[in-house]
């Protein structure tokens, strides 16, 4: 483990970039996959800043060698190694995590499921053309799926059947963010946006301004955006499967699975965009709202305190009591 967040610490340094802005600093980095910045207006000195940077690669490198199912020694690969084996002993850190996702499981109505993996592998994208896995091979891969299978006790945690995976690509990009913004606040940093590959957290503002501004991209126009929002001490997180998806026969199929079915994700859905208080709880609502739909996402999104949210699907947008609060046009 030492080892890999040694390299990954080494190749994420290699990516960074910053960018001078007036009265304030901008940092770019490449991690977990997908380009991460940071924009803080620090009212202290240069060290100060300095040592948030630092501290920031830092932590993001440790975070991708611990959890990213691609690199084999880490954590995540050791659950996985185990399946139908033995039990894996945590850190609390990781604890913790897996215990977030043991709440957000039953919080979505098992439309969030760390256990999915199986199912993502079967829909291989990455063919060419394209291969829909058949009926039975689907039936016979959820048997290996489904978090109420897996079993933990306080310190560790069991995949009880062989083949049986976890993978926290769901949860882990947001969970960085809401982590990062703990390490500015720790620094003394209260004005912050934290962007980790669109999904963000806002805290304060920029100066001179009452809120940060960010835009949603229009999923029927790609590249353009079809409304700003004002935000500040929130998060936003966006899903939507209208950059990836392929047509067999002329049916659609978009690359956000159902797990509870194991089929691609076919209600009309094409994005969902989600203000919360922080950005782990607005990506899986984003997420878990696109799988349940507009009616069942939209009451997800509206019943969680502080949340807001727009569902656009084919012909329509749904949005919850006070989400136009937060528009600018």
């Amino acid at each position: 483990m030492v080892l890999s967040t040694q390299s990954i610490l080494e190749r994420i340094t290699a990516t960074v970039t910053e960018m001078p802005l007036a009265s304030g600093r901008k940092f770019t980095f490449r991690a977990m996959g997908t380009l991460c910045q940071v924009t803080f207006y620090p009212t202290d000195s240069r060290v100060a800043g300095e040592q948030f940077k630092a501290a920031t690669i830092r932590w993001v490198a440790e975070f991708e060698a611990r959890y990213s199912r691609f690199l084999p020694d880490s954590l995540v690969s050791l659950i996985n190694q185990s399946a139908g084996k033995n039990w894996v002993e945590l850190d609390e850190e990781a604890d913790r995590l897996l215990a977030l996702c043991h709440e957000l499981f039953f919080l979505t109505r098992g439309a969030f499921d760390p256990t999915a993996m199986p199912l993502i592998k079967l829909w291989n994208w990455k063919s060419t053309p394209p291969v829909i896995p058949s009926d039975a091979d689907i039936q016979a891969t959820k048997q290996i799926v489904g978090w109420n299978k897996v079993q933990r006790r306080k310190g560790s945690i069991y995949l009880p059947r062989e083949g049986m995976s976890i993978d926290l690509g769901g949860i882990g990009k947001e969970y960085a963010v809401d982590r990062v913004m703990q390490i500015a606040a720790q620094h003394g940093l209260a004005n912050v946006l934290v962007d980790f590959g669109q999904d963000l957290f806002m805290r304060g503002t920029p100066p001179s301004k009452p809120a940060w501004h960010i835009g949603l991209e229009d999923p029927a126009q790609p590249g353009k955006c079809w409304v700003s929002l004002a935000v500040r001490d929130r998060a936003v997180a966006t899903s939507g499967d209208y950059l990836r998806n392929f047509q067999i026969n002329g049916r659609r199929y978009g690359h956000i699975i159902d797990p509870r079915t194991g089929y691609p994700v076919d209600n009309g859905c094409r994005a969902v965009s989600v203000i919360a208080p922080n950005c782990t709880i607005a990506g899986i609502l984003s997420t878990s709202a696109f799988i349940l739909g507009p009616t069942e996402g939209l009451n997800l999104i509206g019943n969680y305190m502080g949340a807001d949210g727009c569902i656009i699907t084919d012909n329509t947008r749904h949005e919850t009591r006070k989400f136009h609060e937060y528009v600018t046009h």
